[in-house]
């Protein structure tokens, strides 16, 4: 008999990836450009089975208005945008104006420039300056993880009831699991999930999913 759970090998991972994502071109040489010009920090960019879950999630939910926190070189906001019905808009934030530039020529050649409206600041700031009455259908959630505590909560603001706020690295790479880790991250992230796992103000589940994402639906 099969094991309940499967240890996502980097093996199975490129299967899921080849059978389940369809990365197309202008994704991968986005992945290969970051990896190539910004080997440091290439591991921030969200794995193609994410950007493939983000888009199909986005167009079941019918989503037109999205709001994402950590930009980065522009993947993950390729693939919000792309599941945003008619109309739509994401407003993305970031504080790198050198990653903001190759996000642009990227956006353009992916033809969903026209939907991205890039906030060049700090993402706390720019959250605190947007309206509730203007809300949000899906939040991404990517930035700073000392940071999450905050970004959860002006998130759940600006969402509808039925919105879904979406938060990456919650798995924080096992370190969550690390009690005695004192890294600000960290700390951060551990707190958040216990207190996102009993808030009342809306559903949750978090999956396995690179390294790992909480959807947290607004109620």
């Amino acid at each position: 008999m099969p094991d309940k759970f499967t240890t996502l090998t980097p093996e199975l991972h490129a299967y899921a990836v080849e059978h389940g994502a369809r990365e197309d071109e202008v994704l991968r040489r986005l992945a290969e450009e970051t990896e190539r010009e910004l080997a440091d920090v290439a591991i921030m960019q969200i794995a193609p089975d994410q950007g493939a879950f983000i888009t199909l999630l986005l167009r079941l939910m019918g989503a037109r208005r999205a709001l994402e926190l950590g930009t980065f070189t522009g993947y993950s906001a390729i693939c919000i945008a792309r599941g945003l019905g008619e109309g739509g808009l994401l407003v993305t934030c970031d504080v790198s104006e050198e990653w903001a530039a190759i996000a642009r020529r990227y956006w353009t050649e992916a033809g969903v420039a026209d939907r991205i409206g890039l906030r060049l600041g700090p993402a706390l700031e720019t959250l605190r300056d947007l309206p509730s009455e203007e809300p949000f259908d899906f939040a991404f959630i990517d930035a700073d993880k000392s940071e999450y505590p905050s970004y959860y909560e002006e998130c759940l603001r600006l969402l509808r009831p039925g919105g879904l706020a979406m938060l990456d690295n919650v798995f924080r790479g096992g370190g969550v699991l690390e009690a005695d880790d004192d890294d600000p991250r960290n700390v951060a992230t551990r707190e958040l999930n216990e207190r996102i796992a009993a808030d009342e103000r809306v559903d949750v589940a978090m999956l396995p999913v690179a390294d790992g994402v909480t959807l947290a639906l607004k109620r």
